[in-house]
């Protein structure tokens, strides 16, 4: 039985920022490629962030390069989402996914995904 659990959501200010983390079971975490995926209010579902086996490479949407960092402690089969200078377009509901069955980290090719985490700048 696979489980991600988003936890780390919350509102905050502009300019602040946030920690978001997903704790995976039940998959083979250290051979799978991880992401996060955000949606707003009437809009698809986007990729923010991804990281591959290993920290062999990870992946950034244009919107959040040197704002967002994505992470992972295997012991603890942990993904996290360092998000600093946050802004109100970032307001989302954010969601881990891992597993990843093509070669792009698009939300598509992803497996399994957690319930998400509300996040609200203003």
């Amino acid at each position: 039985h696979v489980q991600l659990v988003e936890s780390g959501g919350g509102s905050v200010q502009t300019g602040e920022s946030l920690r978001l983390s997903c704790a995976g079971s039940g998959y083979r975490y250290s051979t799978a490629t991880k992401a996060w995926f955000r949606q707003a209010p009437g809009k698809e579902r986007e990729g923010v962030a991804a990281i591959w086996p290993g920290d062999t490479r990870k992946y950034y949407a244009d919107s959040v390069k040197g704002r967002f960092t994505i992470s992972q402690d295997h012991p603890k089969n942990t993904v996290y989402l360092q998000m600093n200078n946050l802004k109100p377009e970032d307001t989302a509901m954010y969601y881990c996914a891992a597993v990843c069955t093509g070669r792009a980290p698009v939300a598509a090719n992803f497996v399994y995904w957690g319930q998400g985490t509300q996040v609200t700048v203003s």
